[in-house]
């Protein structure tokens, strides 16, 4: 198990998330709590990509109940196609808004959140959780984010 992530400076988005997901891997490594992992695959992404916001959304009693994540407070239920999440989680794919202000029924947990990505997490061919980044910036996530957090996505499957 790895204790600390280190990411160089200087490189691409690209590079940078393939520096981490190897790091993440080792991270959890021999960790069998779903929770602890998840928690440390938060705050790794977190620092190491510097998002705004990362967290999961667990589906619970059909809605979708905040789990670990890094950053500011945020919403802790969000309904069945409710905002990004919501929609994320109806339809089954990722979904990437360059600007928030943009999707309709958007739901603002902070005000300082101005781009989104969000990717289903899977057990069973059936979604039960979410992965939802949030950007500072508008049009900070494209399809290399979406690339490389399916895999985290994909790790995350393994524990649940």
């Amino acid at each position: 198990m790895t204790e600390s992530i280190i990411i160089p400076g200087g490189i691409s988005k690209k590079e940078r998330y393939e520096s981490l997901i190897p790091q993440i891997r080792a991270l959890t490594e021999g960790e069998g709590d779903m929770i602890a992992n998840i928690a440390n695959i938060m705050s790794a992404l977190k620092y190491g990509m510097d998002f705004f916001w990362i967290g999961v959304y667990f589906v619970k009693e059909d809605q979708l109940v905040l789990g670990p994540f890094q950053g500011p407070v945020a919403c802790s239920r969000i309904g069945f196609g409710k905002g990004v999440c919501g929609y994320c989680w109806k339809i089954g794919k990722h979904v990437i808004v360059m600007n928030v202000a943009d999707f309709p029924g958007h739901i603002v947990c902070n005000i300082d959140s101005r781009s989104e990505i969000v990717l289903p997490i899977f057990k069973e061919n059936k979604v039960v959780a979410v992965l939802d980044v949030d950007g500072d910036k508008i049009a900070n996530f494209d399809e290399t984010d979406a690339h490389y957090l399916a895999q985290v996505a994909k790790l995350i499957e393994s524990f649940i």
